[in-house]
């Protein structure tokens, strides 16, 4: 019996995480960017962050979905510091 009950949670984390995933690859939220300007690269990282928990905060507990929420949190802060540099300038 054992087996199963961790076969049937697995089964239950991947399709809440498969269901996750599909509604945050959609549009997450309109966040504007300065480039130079620390704070709004800091705002649009909220942002999107309250947009992502708000969307994964139904399958609180899912270790799968927990695990996605935060990499994709880094992926974004990540992209939004880069954007936030504003234009590299070769020297």
């Amino acid at each position: 019996m054992t087996e199963f009950d961790g076969l049937d949670k697995l089964t239950r984390q991947l399709e809440e995480a498969s269901r996750v995933f599909q509604s945050l690859g959609g549009e997450l939220a309109h966040v504007t960017v300065v480039p130079g300007d620390k704070s709004s690269v800091r705002a649009a990282t909220q942002q999107v962050q309250a947009a992502i928990d708000q969307k994964a905060m139904c399958f609180e507990g899912n270790e799968l979905v927990e695990s996605m929420v935060r990499q994709l949190k880094m992926r974004y802060r990540d992209e939004l510091i880069h954007r936030g540099r504003g234009p590299e300038v070769e020297v």
